[in-house]
């Protein structure tokens, strides 16, 4: 019986990592369609979105059985909840991803500003170095990696900041349009990050028992 639990432990936890990667790569995905405007690639993490909601539904379920099932205590019972917490995390994630691409069936007949579209690169390339981060860290149980998630996610909210700068620069109109779907953009990868340090603090507590915050928002998250 014990035996069967660890499989099933060890199956929920591949699960949730295998989503994490799909979640990196919608969201890369989402850039580069919005970035080139794409929109062949932007409807496939689209299409992609039914899928994800599926598998984090399917973690919470097989997550309650075992609970239901097993009567997991202490650290596997907090494995068990904070998978099913970092799902959620996740299909959220993957809502924002799909927010990202449905921006770029804005803005795709249109060319803005290269500045901004720069901007929206670079975001992207540091939201999936924290995506990268945070799910080693929860492969690896690696406290001291989630903590540093926090310091990872701080240059996307420069950047996401400097959108409001380029953006107050701009006068033709045409060119503000586009770029207010750019910064909406700009916002959804942000929160994907934002995200991932929520997750970086629930495998803290995964790992040690204690529940900290690894930093503070500016709404009090």
């Amino acid at each position: 019986m014990r035996e069967e639990f660890r499989r099933e432990l060890k199956e929920l936890k591949a699960e949730v990592l295998s989503i994490g990667q799909a979640v990196t790569d919608m969201t890369s995905d989402a850039v580069a369609s919005l970035v080139n405007g794409d929109v062949d690639l932007a409807q496939k993490v689209i299409d992609n979105d039914a899928e994800i909601d599926r598998r984090c539904l399917g973690v919470e379920e097989h997550s309650l059985e075992v609970t239901a099932t097993q009567f997991p205590v202490a650290r596997d019972l907090r494995l068990l909840h904070s998978l099913t917490y970092i799902a959620l995390h996740l299909e959220r994630m993957a809502d924002l991803a799909v927010n990202t691409a449905k921006a770029t069936m804005r803005t795709a007949d249109r060319q803005g500003p290269q500045t901004l579209c720069d901007l929206i690169k670079a975001q992207g390339n540091l939201v999936h170095r924290v995506l990268d981060a945070t799910m080693e860290a929860l492969d690896k149980k690696d406290v001291a990696l989630a903590r540093k998630l926090v310091e990872l996610d701080e240059p996307i909210d420069h950047l996401y900041k400097q959108f409001f700068r380029e953006l107050a620069r701009l006068q033709e109109e045409s060119d503000i349009e586009w770029a207010s779907s750019m910064v909406l953009a700009s916002r959804y990868l942000e929160r994907i990050a934002d995200h991932a340090v929520d997750i970086g603090e629930r495998i803290a507590y995964l790992v040690t028992g204690e529940l900290e915050g690894l930093y503070e928002t500016d709404e009090g998250a």
